[in-house]
This record gives structure tokens, sequence and C-alpha cells, in this order.
């Protein structure tokens, strides 16, 4: 059965209104992770408070300290370092919480030492379900994308290609994993140490161009992180929607099989919301980035660009910021049948593992594509 682990995000009322975001990994005998309150008011300072409970229980009762988060740095502080810039507010120092879990809903809620309280009901992400969004009607196969995507506006939107129907979900999150605090403080610093004797240039992770560029590296050789692949080019896009099949797969699949292509406009994403390159003690964010390519050959010929979130769901969030005038995400599924031609076509336009994977492997596998794949 389902734990209490993973990523709850919701509203909150009470003394205050906001936004709710706990954060829990299973730990074998009990959960850990972190929350945080978002309020509201921009001009109230929100809070961040670590919680550990003593059993995997479905109903815990927990005292928690509680720190304010810094807006100017978006990091947990102290009081004392705030209380000058919020003469007339004063900032509890724990809160009494009972958390509540039943099937896929957790209750919260919480009473502060200095009387402010507040409650939330939140439905477990719906990450691991399939995608509320529906397919574009008018391409349904390769042909009709080829023409699609040429009529598209250059650079505009981002793609990314997956041979599964499933909603998009970063690989760190889809460990079950969400407390991201971990991750910065023990996977990655792990990482650092281990990997830093087999790159040529030793990463500052201090630099924020240097850590996006470790991040993307990691990802690349199949370390869980809560970043996304996209490229720029539509067609490198269905390339990895396909390149896990064989043709012999593609042609012993359902007639009904699909791959699927999500197109995002990153451009007027970006024109309208913020974009963060960090994860931690920081609203739910969706952002898009560029890395600089230390290290990493594939970013260049695979036209890269990248997510980096800290929201599990990420469908459910950017469809809660369209409107009916302005959508950003939208899907394409095409026929797996169609492998072979769309493989030997994107061959004729330079799209091959060999050219997007640089190296031994990439080039072992297009020549495998070539002689064995008929």
């Amino acid at each position: 059965m389902p734990g209490m682990n993973g990523q709850w995000l919701g509203r909150y009322t009470g003394t205050n209104s906001g936004t709710l975001v706990i954060e829990l990994d299973d730990m074998g005998t009990h959960y850990e992770g972190q929350v945080f309150a978002y309020d509201d008011n921009v001009a109230q300072p929100s809070a961040f408070a670590p919680v550990k409970t003593p059993d995997k229980e479905a109903a815990v009762h927990l005292r928690i300290p509680l720190s304010p988060i810094d807006h100017r740095t978006g990091d947990p502080t102290t009081w004392n370092q705030l209380a000058p810039i919020f003469p007339n507010t004063v900032f509890p120092v724990y809160a009494d919480v009972d958390f509540d879990f039943a099937g896929d809903t957790l209750k919260v809620g919480w009473k502060t030492n200095i009387e402010t309280s507040g409650s939330a009901e939140i439905t477990r992400s719906k990450a691991d379900a399939p995608s509320d969004y529906q397919p574009l009607s008018d391409v349904t196969d390769w042909e009709h994308f080829k023409g699609h995507a040429n009529r598209l506006e250059h650079r505009r939107h981002i793609f990314r290609g997956q041979p599964k129907l499933a909603r998009l979900r970063t690989s760190f999150h889809r460990t079950g994993r969400a407390d991201l605090s971990r991750f910065l403080r023990e996977d990655i610093q792990t990482l650092h140490r281990h990997l830093s004797s087999r790159t040529s240039h030793v990463f500052n992770l201090n630099i924020p161009d240097e850590n996006g560029a470790f991040f993307n590296l990691v990802q690349h050789h199949g370390y869980p992180t809560p970043l996304l692949d996209w490229t720029y080019s539509p067609f490198v896009a269905a390339f990895f929607a396909y390149h896990h099949f064989t043709n012999s797969e593609a042609a012993r699949a359902d007639a009904q099989a699909k791959v699927r292509i999500f197109q995002f406009d990153q451009r007027a994403w970006r024109a309208k919301f913020t974009q963060f390159p960090r994860l931690n003690s920081i609203r739910p964010h969706f952002s898009i980035l560029e890395f600089i390519a230390i290290d990493n050959q594939r970013l260049i010929p695979q036209q890269s660009i990248s997510s980096l979130t800290n929201v599990d769901d990420i469908e459910t969030y950017i469809h809660s910021l369209e409107t009916p005038q302005e959508k950003y995400l939208q899907i394409i599924d095409l026929p797996l049948n169609e492998r072979p031609r769309v493989m030997k076509e994107l061959s004729v336009m330079g799209i091959t593992a060999g050219s997007l994977f640089p190296g031994l492997d990439g080039t072992c596998e297009e020549l495998r594509e070539r002689f064995f794949d008929l």
C-alpha cells in the first residue's frame, strides 16, 4: 500500500492562507523530510520546518521547530536576522502539528506557540496517473507531424520524446523520493566527491552555471535528478520517442500502440513566469534553463535544453497556470508501427545515435540499427 512518502502540495487556510508543500522520504522505519508554508501575503515571511516521524503510523502528532525563509536568499534563517525587516510581525518558535494519513489523502492541522493555526487537506499527487492532456487531434502520424513541426515558429517551442504515454515527471520523483534538501545535501555532494576523479573539470557547485552543468552531466549518465531533458528540435525529440524500440518490436506491437512527444511554449512561459535555478526553500516552480557543456559532448548535437523543477506533478502545475487564451503544453502521440520509416528519414536528416551520442556507444548503436534492425 502507498505510504505517506512523496510530495504533498496544496492549499492551507487558517490565521493565514497560502501554499503548503510537504516532502517526505520513506526511511524504512519512519518518514523524514521538510515542510514549507508559503504565505499568500508576500509581505509576510514564509515558514520552513524539518519533519521526522517516530514511526510509520497513519496518525502522527509532532512538535516541530519553525524557521522563517529569507525572501532575499530563499533559505531558512533565524528570526533575529529577519525581524528588522518585519517590525510589526511576531514569528512563532514552534508548532504542534497533527498528520492524519488515509489512502490518498493527508490531513494536516497545526497550532503555534503564538496561537496562530491552520489546516490543509491534500490529495496525493497524480503524477503516476494518465495525462489529463488530450493529444493533438490533427497530428496523428509521421507525415502530419513533419508538417506541423515545419509550421512552428523557429525555437519558440521545445520538445521531449518519450517511449511511454506517461505524464511529465522527473527521474528523481519517479523513484518515490521527495526531500530535495536531502538530495542536495547527500546525493549531489557524494556524486561530486566520486565523479571529480573521473571528469577533466572539477565542478564548483557554488557557481550556478557549473552546478547546473554538473546536474546535467549526471542526468545524462543515468542518475535520477529533478531535471527533464528537452530539445529545440522536434525531430530529435521524435528520435528519442522511437529509439528505445526495435523495428521488429514495432512490427509486433498493437496497432494502437503510440509514442509521445511533448511540445512546450518555452518563450511564452519564460516571458510570464520567473525562472529559478534552484530547488530548495522556494515556491513551486517549473523553470527552463540552458547549461554550459562541461564534459558533456551530447548537449550541442541534441540541441539540448533542460527544465528544473521542485514539483512532482508537473502537468497539473502547468495546467493550473494555463488559461483558455494561453496554452503552454501540448502532447502529440504517434503510431509506434511507423518506426522503420521514421528512423530512416531521421537518419537522412543526420539524426542518428552516432550523431546524438558522440563516442563508442552511439556509434555502435547506430551501426546495430543499420545492420541488425532491418
